[in-house]
């Protein structure tokens, strides 16, 4: 007797845009019938609406459902980060396998909505390979998505690179005092912690939040000047929105 194989989506959905959504997402989104939504709680509800948003606009019919994921929360500044972290996947990777195996029937295909690209500073791909790992008969396929470095440079109408120069891109706990020396630009992500208060203020910033919806936030100019505005407005629209999704590229200024 061979056993049911799991068959699932992991499906980039950009970063807040309805619009950004690939044509090759949207087939994939019709192709799915059960969506596995995660629960992080009210303060981010706004994400889960999103989700459901995004399968009414584009899936056609309604012959599909929707399976809330509890999310286990991640310990905050633990002294050892990757231990920490790898416990966290794993707790996440057991509760998926739980409901994947539970939910899908044979025939159905599962879906992950993952914000931006699956593959760029998300962990989603690494759980299912966890899930694979325990033994569970699970395809998948990865669809990419617009992620948040593309949007950043496409609503500040800059390019992410100068000319022969490489790009760095990064997130805010590995953000040094200063750009390497070798390197140009560097898109800065998951920083929570602003950690561009603690860089040379003399480099330039293009930063973003919410980019390419309704609730977008652009500010641009030399990090002394602005980073004042970026603090505050980042705050106050965090408040108002219970969550925020930023960004920003740090870049020399050219003489």
């Amino acid at each position: 007797m061979v056993d049911n194989i799991l068959k699932l989506f992991i499906i980039g959905i950009g970063v807040g845009n309805p619009e950004h959504l690939t044509v090759q997402a949207i087939k994939a989104l019709n192709r799915a019938t059960v969506f596995f939504i995660p629960d992080k709680g009210t303060e981010k509800a706004a994400l889960r609406h999103l989700r459901t948003e995004i399968c009414a606009r584009f899936i056609e019919g309604d012959a599909y459902r929707f399976v809330d994921v509890p999310m286990p929360a991640r310990a905050r500044n633990p002294e050892d980060y990757r231990s920490t972290v790898a416990a966290w996947h794993d707790a996440i990777a057991a509760t998926y396998q739980r409901l994947l195996t539970a939910e899908l029937a044979d025939g159905e295909c599962g879906a992950l909505l993952v914000w931006g690209d699956p593959s760029l500073y998300d962990s989603m791909i690494r759980i299912v390979d966890r899930i694979r790992a325990n033994g569970v008969a699970l395809e998948y396929e990865v669809i990419p998505g617009i992620g948040s470095v593309q949007a950043l440079a496409a609503q500040h109408r800059i390019p992410l690179n100068r000319i022969g120069e490489p790009v760095l891109i990064t997130t805010g706990r590995k953000l040094g005092d200063t750009l390497p020396d070798d390197i140009g630009s560097a898109v800065v992500m998951l920083d929570g912690d602003q950690s561009f208060r603690r860089v040379d203020q003399d480099l330039e910033i293009f930063w973003g939040a919410y980019l390419g919806t309704e609730d977008e936030i652009l500010i641009s100019g030399r990090l002394a000047d602005v980073r004042d505005e970026i603090e505050t407005r980042r705050e106050q629209a965090r408040q108002r929105h219970g969550w925020i999704m930023d960004s920003y590229l740090l870049r020399r200024r050219e003489s």
